[in-house]
């Protein structure tokens, strides 16, 4: 039994909180942080949303696809821990055709040192939260099936499993397979949309 614990010994008890972790809009400043987290990505792993991409986009080309977004009001966030992004998400129209524009297909990207600190889970909160606000309807993930923690991650917020594409792409000296995932926002397909 410890006899030196500060709450017996009568000494007041330190206690450090963790760093909050706030996820926001995304702003120009967080490109650098951004395009580090997605270089390690493409660079090293198993990443649910870079389906085979190689060439590394540069600062501006990630300002500009952040500036698209924002302009046709699609959601792009980051999760921001004392100063720093630890964590991005977005969503994107899902085909061009007017047919489609209440879908959306997302993407989340976690800074590899902060993987299974419940990041990916609150940007997730937060896309589904923007994407509902925004009057989509549907939301899609592609996900690399070695991916099984954001495979989970997605079942734990009602996506089910509605497409398998096997060995698609090939990445890192393998094949791989591409999971796809669906769930519903707001009324889904209860009711057509206001117009």
């Amino acid at each position: 039994m410890d006899t030196t614990n500060s709450a017996r010994s009568g000494e007041a008890e330190e206690r450090i909180d963790p760093p909050r972790i706030v996820v926001r809009n995304s702003r120009d400043v967080d490109v650098p942080g951004m395009l580090a987290i997605y270089l390690h990505h493409i660079r090293r792993g198993v990443d649910p949303g870079v389906d085979g991409e190689f060439e590394a986009p540069d600062a501006e080309d990630l300002k500009r696809r952040r500036r698209s977004m924002n302009n046709r009001k699609m959601p792009h966030l980051v999760a921001e821990e004392a100063g720093t992004v630890v964590g991005y998400s977005y969503a994107v129209p899902f085909r061009k055709r007017p047919a489609y524009r209440y879908t959306v297909k997302h993407s989340i990207y976690v800074r590899s040192d902060r993987l299974h600190a419940g990041i990916g889970r609150l940007l997730m909160t937060a896309l589904i939260d923007a994407c509902a606000a925004a009057g989509f309807r549907q939301m899609i993930g592609y996900i690399d099936g070695a991916n099984v923690a954001s495979i989970k991650l997605h079942e734990k917020f009602g996506f089910r499993q509605v497409g398998y594409l096997p060995a698609v792409g090939y990445k890192f000296g393998r094949w791989t397979d591409s999971i796809m995932m669906q769930r519903s926002l707001g009324p889904g397909a209860t009711e057509p949309p206001k117009a």
